[in-house]
């Protein structure tokens, strides 16, 4: 049997991805010092948020290129906490995530199986969680990280969600939601000293928007297949 696709957006995903990226146009053309690398990893960033709140793989293919481009920029800020968040941790498990949801398709189609977390993987993922906001604390304090409990929060919220994702949980969405609002103020944070980096705040406005519809779409998702079982 032919496996159907899951790439081909709706109405409403297709106008939500028109306007994230008009949003990213438009900042890229107010504040162009921002850079060219900004740029293009904010209109990744959102290509990938639309295929992952659709369960197709290749939203975790993109989410890895946006990672790596994301790590760069915070370096460059000194966003240490940010830098090594993403390219040592998010980057590494969409790695993982994108072989988990390519070995468990939904039936016939593209679209990855939702799982539901055991209590066990629940409280695993609690303590690990506070293990990782422990340890990163003082790795950040140590480099100099700027806004450091900023930082470290965004560390903890982006393991619980990149976490979340490779075990192909709804929550995912929320944690990274979280995540975005805490970047939201990170950069803000950052535009109080070059205010062109507000623009990198529009741009976690707009993960969150889409972060918030991948929680609704993956709670779709997972009725019309508990119901076809």
């Amino acid at each position: 049997m032919k496996k159907r696709s899951t790439l081909a957006l709706t109405k409403f995903e297709l106008s939500l991805w028109i306007l994230s990226c008009s949003v990213m146009i438009v900042g890229y053309v107010v504040a162009p010092e921002n850079g060219s690398l900004n740029f293009i990893a904010s209109l990744i960033g959102v290509t990938a948020l639309i295929f992952v709140a659709k369960g197709h793989a290749v939203g975790q293919l993109l989410t890895i290129v946006f990672a790596v481009l994301y790590g760069i920029i915070s370096l460059e800020l000194k966003y240490y906490g940010e830098m090594i968040t993403y390219v040592c941790m998010s980057a590494p498990m969409a790695l993982c995530a994108l072989i988990a949801w390519i070995k468990h398709p939904y039936e016939d189609s593209s679209e990855v199986e939702i799982s539901t977390i055991s209590k066990k993987n629940g409280l695993l993922l609690l303590l690990s969680s506070a293990v990782v906001t422990f340890v990163f604390y003082f790795i950040l304090k140590w480099l100099g990280t700027a806004s450091l409990l900023v930082s470290t929060i965004s560390v903890t919220t982006s393991y619980i969600a990149s976490a979340l994702t490779f075990l192909r949980s709804p929550y995912y969405a929320l944690a990274y939601s979280a995540n975005d609002i805490v970047l939201i103020i990170l950069w803000i944070i950052a535009s109080v000293g070059d205010p062109s980096y507000i623009v990198m705040a529009a741009c976690f406005v707009m993960f969150l928007f889409n972060d918030l519809y991948g929680f609704f779409n993956w709670q779709r998702m997972k009725r019309n297949q508990t119901h076809a079982k």
